[in-house]
């Protein structure tokens, strides 16, 4: 598959092969839906935490006598059956993390990548930069590429200029290559790849 490489006026300079093994294999949903609700489980920081019975504050003291007042039987306040009382199986905090295989991952990364050349959100640049770490400079590029308003650049190394001039856009940001993830791959509608960056995902993500 060929596709057009642009500048940041968005001209047309050349031509990038994009490897079929890579942009052009068979998506199962499956595996992506399992790769991403992984990356959101891990995100979590499983915080969440309530108090049982044995850990609220509360009298130890019998309320009333077992028997004779007609009311049913009561042995503390800190009763889960009470207001103010103990949470029965409540949340406490713990990790939700957890791996799918690593082969899993790199399919779900290929398939991705193969949505966005398919549907032709995947935009390749000669080179991904701008000259001040200004938003005004990031959002004047997004408009030259008719880029959607959810756009992530994608590069080769880490770029602060263009990191620090995009990190106002609420719905933008930019990603290096070893970060590449299936989750903000999905997330974002616009791909905006660097010819330098391409020749890495290849270089990552060869079979």
């Amino acid at each position: 598959m060929q596709l057009s490489v642009r500048n940041q006026q968005n001209e047309e300079v050349g031509s990038a092969e994009l490897h079929d093994e890579i942009f052009n294999v068979e998506v199962r949903p499956h595996v992506l839906h399992d790769v991403v609700v992984m990356q959101l489980a891990n995100r979590r920081r499983g915080t969440s935490s309530t108090l049982g019975r044995s850990e609220v504050r509360a009298s130890r003291r019998k309320p009333w006598r077992q028997k004779g007042t007609g009311r049913a039987r009561a042995g503390r306040r800190s009763s889960p059956l009470w207001r103010g009382g103990g949470i029965v199986f409540g949340p406490k905090p713990r990790s939700y993390a957890y791996r799918v295989p690593r082969k899993v991952r790199r399919a779900a990364l290929r398939q991705a990548l193969t949505l966005k050349a398919r549907s032709g959100n995947l935009v390749v640049l000669d080179e991904v930069e701008i000259s001040a770490p200004k938003t005004r400079l990031a959002v004047e590029l997004l408009q030259r590429l008719g880029a959607a308003a959810k756009a992530l650049f994608l590069v080769a190394e880490e770029q602060p200029n263009l990191r620090l001039g995009v990190r106002n856009l609420q719905h933008v940001k930019t990603l290096p290559v070893q970060g590449l993830n299936a989750y903000d791959l999905m997330d974002y509608e616009t791909v905006i790849c660097s010819r330098a960056a391409l020749a890495r995902v290849h270089e990552v993500l060869k079979p």
